[in-house]
């Protein structure tokens, strides 16, 4: 090779050297980073890519009482699932003697990504049970008759379960608390509540219920236990307003009762309900600043005398006022004990569990995930 081909050689490596540094000059480190973001992949490129990689899969725990034709809203839950890019749902219904929460465990076991109840408020307690204090999302299929989580969540309610479905797919995580009350041992429940809380709960022979929305001593549940499942099938959620009237005037009793121990004054109620929601059916507010996830309780004294009395709660409850008086007493805390002379019906989110003359309420701070909207 001659001198002047590698002279020729050097001078052309020159040049593309001084090339190269003149356009990084030129583009400058803003520039540089712009085409480094224009030519980076989408992150999901970066994982590898399978047709056998197992797409998201929900479990639905059906209460199958209250469909005619579960076949058909399987199918439809299905076709829905895949269009939402999720796999086929893992179906599990209820039983008399397991009314969700043992299915829910046998959901987890097979490792689903979410857990949907597909009833009414009973059924969402069940599940409930399973899912707490684990990662596991909830997602809300509300069809009973309250439906009182969903509402106090602003989840889709109505015949049409797809925008519910929407959302137990693609919303956000949000916590909330769930509360439970305890029954003295001696206390005799009126129906088998073991399938809700039988086996997470541990220590003293404690009965102990979960409950989501609201429990509730005398005339609450007096209501839920005096409407029938078919009256409520024919009218929906006015029905419990009907029972409600014929029991307006059921027999006060003397309530003896403390928040986070501090020992309240005696009142004669109607009933004494613990929230852990504040909105009923209706949209109507009993707890107005009632929220779900604080970690408290708000508990509510109903004790009017007469007619007018009643008429002074509905006022200010259809006006959502927050002013309380003897008829109407509103508290908050984190812990309540109940002590009255003679047994009365308790119920917990609309289920009546029997009679009881001492109840303690207490709240786990958001220990279960519910999917809501706004993914």
């Amino acid at each position: 090779m001659s001198d002047w081909t590698l002279l020729a050689i050097a001078i052309a490596l020159c040049l593309a050297l001084i090339g190269v540094c003149v356009g990084l000059v030129l583009s400058g480190p803003g520039r540089a980073r712009a085409r480094h973001r224009r030519a980076r992949p989408e992150r999901s490129s970066f994982r590898k890519e399978s047709k056998d990689e197992p797409s998201r899969r929900a479990a639905i725990i059906i209460n199958p009482t209250k469909f005619d034709d579960v076949s058909l809203v399987r199918a439809e839950l299905t076709q829905a699932s895949t269009q939402l890019g999720w796999a086929e749902p893992l179906f599990l219904e209820t039983t008399a003697q397991d009314p969700g929460t043992g299915q829910t465990r046998q959901a987890l076991d097979q490792g689903v990504d979410l857990v949907c109840p597909l009833g009414g408020d009973g059924t969402t307690r069940a599940v409930a049970v399973a899912l707490a204090g684990t990662r596991t999302p909830m997602g809300l299929l509300p069809k009973g008759t309250g439906n009182l989580l969903a509402r106090n969540l602003d989840i889709p309610v109505g015949a049409d379960l797809i925008p519910a479905l929407r959302v137990a797919y693609s919303g956000r995580n949000k916590a909330v608390d769930v509360a439970w009350l305890e029954l003295d041992p001696a206390e005799e429940p009126a129906t088998d509540d073991s399938g809700q809380a039988e086996e997470p709960v541990e220590g003293p022979p404690v009965q102990r219920h979960p409950f989501l929305v609201m429990a509730g001593m005398g005339f609450d549940a007096e209501i839920m236990g005096g409407t029938s499942e078919e009256f409520k099938a024919r009218v929906g959620w006015s029905a419990y307003f009907v029972t409600g009237f014929r029991k307006l005037f059921v027999g006060r009793f003397r309530v003896r009762w403390s928040i986070d121990g501090r020992v309240q004054d005696p009142a004669l109620a109607r009933a004494i309900i613990i929230c852990n929601c504040g909105t009923l059916q209706g949209g109507i507010q009993l707890v107005p600043s009632g929220r779900v996830d604080d970690g408290l309780l708000d508990g509510v004294v109903i004790a009017p005398k007469t007619l007018i009395g009643w008429g002074s709660i509905a006022l200010r409850v259809l006006g959502r006022s927050e002013k309380d008086g003897i008829e109407l007493i509103r508290t908050t805390g984190a812990v309540y004990t109940v002590d009255v002379d003679e047994p009365h019906p308790v119920q917990v989110d609309g289920d009546v569990i029997g009679e009881a003359s001492r109840l303690r309420v207490s709240v786990d701070q958001q220990a279960l995930i519910v999917r809501v909207a706004g993914g």
